[in-house]
């Protein structure tokens, strides 16, 4: 089973940037989809970007409200999957998880100030 491992959260004023990472162990995720998602206080866990390997192919998406801003991207030598997140609102505000191969990381908190 996947171990994954997220950081790079913290506080950040809106219009600034964050990278999260994400750090898997007990499995090589080269060719796993993964994905990050975030769950804001009171609301549901919702989608945010995801990474797809098809034919060795890298195919990423992302959720309408982050499009343009963020980006995920891979380092397969540091079994690692990254969230680069720039013009950050503070409706961005969220505990952010990794999933990938049934398993989720623990999170890491993001806090955007206006």
């Amino acid at each position: 089973q996947v171990q994954l491992v997220e950081s790079g959260g913290g506080l950040v004023q809106a219009g600034g940037s964050l990278r999260l990472s994400c750090t898997a162990s007990g499995r090589n995720i080269s060719s796993t989809d993964m994905s990050w998602f975030r769950q804001a206080p009171g609301k549901t866990r919702e989608f945010v970007a995801r990474s797809r390997i098809t034919w060795g192919l890298e195919l990423t998406s992302y959720s309408d409200s982050v499009k343009g801003r963020f980006t995920i991207s891979r380092d397969n030598a540091k079994n690692t999957v990254y969230l680069q997140m720039t013009s950050l609102k503070p409706e961005d505000t969220a505990a952010y998880y990794c999933n990938g191969a049934a398993s989720w990381g623990q999170g890491t908190q993001v806090t955007v100030s206006s």
